[in-house]
This record gives structure tokens, sequence and C-alpha cells, in this order.
């Protein structure tokens, strides 16, 4: 009987022994970044604290619906910056759709047109989008529109809204003039402690003396607001910052002339010099961009592949070219992208979300190449569906848009300020 007590304490030591070591085991367990099966190559740099490097899936994305928005009075980062669109019209602000209705652009072979629908859209039904805005078909005219973008710009983070410009008196071909609304977007912007910058369209006629007149023109009329964005370079000086889309269809010589010290008619060391940053499409871009004057490189595309500048394994090679020449390196990342609601025929070249995964993944190139300036393409240019706004699931009798499912409407706000703050805290690592 003694011997039998004996065996009974002895297995019941066993068992609590047991016991403890599961739960001290247990203890130990961290959790895993899941990110390395879905960009293998593409390693993870540390993000400081382990509980930061969690899943998506667990950390960010199942967050309420509602959560960005409820953190309109959190911190911004002006080293990141998004594009802006401010193009879209519909009937109670603009008298008729503008853009919304946008035309089915043909492909340039007839052959190949044919075999694709032609038109307009017809709002507010069937727009020209893959996916359907939260607000709906709206008005960039509308004061509620623009409070409520400034918001979501707040809750993802984003520091500088960087707004398409045309010249007074000019849009583009499927638009109507909007200067007028300029002092309205940088007024709103301050509200919410976002700057304003400028990305330069292409015109009729645009050269490197329409530019200087333009830059004139930007400066004089918004310069003083106190949104308007200055970045501050390694002398100390305080400057406007412009992007200058499609800058290869000018000769770099021409720009030459009004960005270099040297040029007929120098911009550099005026009241109005500026940062300078041209687009790089093919790969010898680098070199025009670097002759004519500029001060940097964007990628704008969001579709990885897309272009020389737009594939994200050629970032480490202009980062490098842009460090040996003194260049700032602006990589533009996205969401996705879908053109095929106004391009039927460019299915090649749409890049699936992935639910989040493909912005991640972007984000990620950019941050391995250490820029001092990321670029989000962007936040509401619906069309090519690289939009980060607010989308929601709508599906009418001829149309079933795109939407965030499984995950909440707001999911890319989220994102968007959980890469913003990686970002930042990479920045300081850096410098130490």
């Amino acid at each position: 009987m003694a011997r039998l007590r004996r065996k009974a304490c002895i297995a019941l030591f066993l068992f609590t022994l047991f016991i403890f070591g599961t739960m001290m085991g247990l203890r130990t367990l961290k959790p895993t970044d899941g990110f390395s099966a879905l960009a293998p190559g593409l390693e993870l740099m540390p993000f400081g604290e382990q509980s930061e490097k969690r899943s998506v899936s667990s950390d960010v994305i199942s967050q309420p619906q509602g959560t960005a928005n409820a953190a309109d009075q959190t911190k911004v980062y002006y080293d990141l910056h998004v594009f802006y669109y401010m193009w879209y019209g519909n009937p109670k602000f603009d008298n008729n759709y503008i853009h919304w209705d946008h035309v089915m652009v043909p492909h340039w072979d007839p052959k190949i047109s044919a075999s694709y629908p032609k038109g307009r859209h017809s709002p507010p039904e069937d727009i020209g989008s893959s996916f359907y805005p939260e607000l709906g078909p709206y008005s960039s005219k509308d004061p509620e529109v623009l409070e409520e973008h400034m918001k979501q710009l707040r809750a993802a983070a984003i520091g500088v809204l960087v707004l398409s410009w045309y010249p007074p008196g000019t849009a583009d071909e499927n638009g109507e003039a909007v200067e007028n609304l300029v002092p309205l977007v940088l007024d709103a912007a301050h509200r919410y402690e976002v700057k304003v910058a400028f990305h330069i369209q292409p015109y009729k006629g645009r050269d490197d003396r329409t530019l200087h007149e333009n830059v004139k023109y930007i400066i004089d009329n918004f310069g003083s607001h106190a949104a308007f964005y200055r970045y501050k370079t390694s002398t100390g000086k305080s400057l406007p910052f412009f992007y200058i889309y499609d800058s290869y269809l000018t000769p770099p010589e021409s720009w030459a002339n009004l960005l270099t010290v040297t040029g007929s008619h120098s911009i550099r060391n005026t009241p109005y010099d500026a940062v300078f940053i041209g687009l790089l499409v093919e790969e010898g871009h680098k070199h025009d961009i670097l002759t004519a004057g500029y001060d940097g490189i964007y990628t704008y595309f969001a579709s990885n592949g897309f272009s020389f500048g737009s594939s994200h394994q050629n970032w480490k090679t202009i980062k490098s070219f842009c460090d040996t020449n003194n260049l700032m390196f602006v990589p533009s990342v996205g969401p996705g992208y879908i053109d095929t609601s106004i391009r039927p025929w460019n299915n090649h070249n749409t890049r699936n979300r992935v639910n989040g995964k493909y912005y991640e993944t972007a984000f990620q190139a950019a941050l391995t190449v250490r820029p001092e300036i990321v670029s989000i393409t962007s936040f509401n240019e619906w069309h090519e569906g690289t939009q980060i706004e607010i989308a929601v699931p709508k599906k009418t009798a001829t149309r079933l848009y795109l939407d965030y499912l499984p995950h909440q409407p707001d999911l890319y706000l989220i994102l968007t300020r959980k890469w913003a703050e990686h970002f930042n805290k990479e920045k300081e690592q850096w410098l130490m």
C-alpha cells in the first residue's frame, strides 16, 4: 500500500513538473512577422521592438472600422507625401459629372480597339473606376468632401498632400480648370496640420520658360500660406518642393536653362529657387534628370514592373545613382493598380492588392533603400485604382465593384499609418 502511495506521489510530481515546463515554454514563444513568404528574397529590416513585428492579419487589419478616423489628433509625418487629385465633379456642385464619366480610351491599334467597349461611363451607378468611393461620385468643390479627405490624410499620418496642378485656365483633357480650389485645399490642409506641395502636370507648350512662370505664380500666390510645404535642405534653406510629371517630355538641355546655376534664366539662388523632382520612367532618364539640373527623382507609377522606375528591384540601383550624384530619391509606393475601367485593354498591367500585402511589399522595398522621403500613388486616383481613400462594396444592375473586403473600408489608411511610423523609427536608426 505504501509503495502504491509512493508511485502516486511520484506521478503527481512528474505531472506538475510537466505542466510547469509547458507553461514556461509557452511564455518564451514570440510571434513571427509572416512577411517572408509574401516577398521571397526581400528581408524585413528590424523595426525595433519585437512586438511591432506582428503579422498584418493580427496586428493591423483586424482593427474595427473607424479606428483610423479616430486618430485624427495624432502625429503626421512630413516625409510621407501622397499624390492628390481635385478634378472630380458632380451635378450638385458642377452642373454635370466630371471625370466620374470618364471615356473608355481606345487602344492605339484599331484592330485591338475593335474588341473592347467604347463610350463613356454613366454615373452615379457606373463610374470610371473599378472601386467605388464611400463618398460616392463626389465633387472636389464640396467643402464637406475636402474636410473628410483631410481627416483621412491625418488618420493615415500623411504630412504632405501633393496637389495635381495645371496653370490657371487649363486642365487635363477630361476635366475643367480648378485653380480656384487651391486656396480651399490649403485652408483645409492647415486645419489638420497637413502641408501642400505641387505636382505640375504636362500641358500644351510646357517647357523651361513656362515652368519658370508657373513656379513664380505658385510661390507669389500661395507661398506665404501656412500650409505651403517647404523642404529644409542640408544647408538650412527652406525651399518649395515641386514634382514635375512627365519631365522627360522636355529635353534635358532645355530644363538646364532653368535648373542649373549657369542656365540662361536660372532659377537657382533666386527668390523662386526650389527643390525640383523629375520623373524616372526609363533607365536612361536618370542621366537626363542629372543633366537637366533636377534635385531628385521620383517613380510615380504604382504598377511594379510597368517601367524601369516603378520596378522595386531597380530601386537599389536608382538610389545608388542618386547618392553618387547628390540627388534625392523619392520612391513611389502604391496599394495596387487597375485601370481597365478606362483602358479596358490594359489588363496586363493590373496589380492585385492581395488584401493589403502588395502595398506592404512596396513600402518594405522603399524602406530597404533608406530614402529621405516616400511618396504614395495615390490618395484618390480612382481611374487607375491606386487610391488609398476609403472605398465600399457596391453592386448595381450592370457593375460589381472591387472593394477592400474581407477587411474594413479604411484598411489602407491604417496600413499607411503603420508604415509611416515604421519609416520614422527606421530613420532614427539610420541616423544613429
